[in-house]
């Protein structure tokens, strides 16, 4: 936890509470359904919490925005992101029903309530954000394919509306035909060794009405 307000050294006093219970829920949720790997779960605010949080390091949600969390899994980057910005509102969406069971058990514990939960895949979801956001859930290629027509048309930050896409490793293949994606390096933002390989990928993606 200490490392959240390190980097995160402005937040009130219900958030800092909310990000305590984050552990001693997911811990506790994790033992009856495994959402989150044994070795990660020991590391939960460094590899789920703070990694999640790298988006926050690339844009400040200004408040009623609207984002989408595609394949959110235990609920990454979205539930981290929406106890940052509680004026916002997070669509968090997978197609694994257990999964969203534990998400939605976690939301109800922090008593989060600009969270909204789908079970399906998401191309069902029949609505606009102004940023979708995801964990490296397929090729990038893939994911705008599924994306699509997904993008609200007005624009209320300095980023243009698009894909925040958490991912590591090499990308030069999977980015080279998006010429406006720009790659943010957490380790310009995160010292942790952790992170030394870890970006945030930017895709401004044009409104199609």
């Amino acid at each position: 936890m200490e490392l959240i307000q390190q980097y995160f050294p402005d937040l009130t006093d219900n958030q800092i509470l909310q990000f305590k219970k984050l552990e001693v829920l997911y811990k506790d949720w994790n033992l009856k359904i495994n959402v989150v790997s044994r070795k990660d779960i020991d590391e939960l605010y460094l590899r789920h919490v703070l990694h999640s949080l790298g988006i926050a390091k690339v844009i400040e949600f200004k408040p009623n925005s609207n984002i989408l969390d595609v394949g959110t899994g235990g609920g990454f980057p979205g539930i981290p992101l929406a106890i940052l910005y509680p004026d916002c509102q997070f669509h968090l969406v997978d197609s694994i029903a257990k999964k969203l069971k534990v998400v939605n058990e976690v939301v109800e514990g922090l008593g989060l309530t600009n969270v909204k939960t789908t079970h399906s895949r998401v191309e069902e979801i029949n609505e606009q954000f102004d940023f979708i956001v995801s964990r490296a859930v397929a090729a990038m290629p893939t994911f705008v394919h599924w994306v699509k027509g997904k993008i609200a048309k007005s624009q209320k930050h300095e980023l243009k509306n698009g894909i925040l896409y958490l991912k590591g490793g090499d990308l030069t293949e999977e980015l080279e035909s998006y010429q406006t994606a720009k790659i943010y390096k957490l380790e310009d933002y995160f010292k942790e060794e952790f992170f030394e390989t870890k970006k945030v990928v930017h895709l401004p993606l044009k409104y199609r009405g």
